[in-house]
């Protein structure tokens, strides 16, 4: 009996410290700043996508981004095989959340390194303009 329940009390235990985020729980993907954003695309240290419309995406998107969209059926076949691999999802501007659809779906594939570009493409555009 006793041995019941100790092992009892370690599953208990080990369900509340293993216990894993929720995939909508959103405050877990960290934001990336601007300069983090603009190293990212130089080194292309993370898979990029963009949740915005498809005219949106034609008429401008994040160098390297893929269109989540045009993709979403085959969404795993873009992401890379580690899923430690940092992922970084965005859509318009800091008051969107359509890019938490992509981020959402690649947190249940299993990805463990998911962020967000909250500027959006809206932040990016201002930050790289010309002139």
């Amino acid at each position: 009996m006793k041995y019941l329940v100790l092992i009892a009390f370690l599953m208990t235990g080990s369900l509340a410290f293993g216990k894993a985020k929720s995939c909508t729980d959103y405050s877990q993907f960290k934001d990336v700043s601007k300069n983090e954003m603009q190293t990212i695309v130089k080194k292309k240290k993370a898979t990029i996508v963009d949740v915005n419309s498809e005219s949106s995406f034609e008429d401008t998107h994040i160098p390297g981004a893929v269109h989540f969209a045009s993709v979403k059926g085959n969404f795993s076949k873009v992401l890379p095989k580690d899923k430690n691999a940092m992922v970084v999802a965005y859509c318009g501007g800091k008051m969107c959340t359509a890019w938490q659809r992509a981020a959402k779906m690649a947190c249940e594939m299993g990805y463990k390194n998911i962020r967000h570009f909250s500027e959006g493409i809206s932040g990016w555009k201002a930050m790289n303009k010309k002139g």
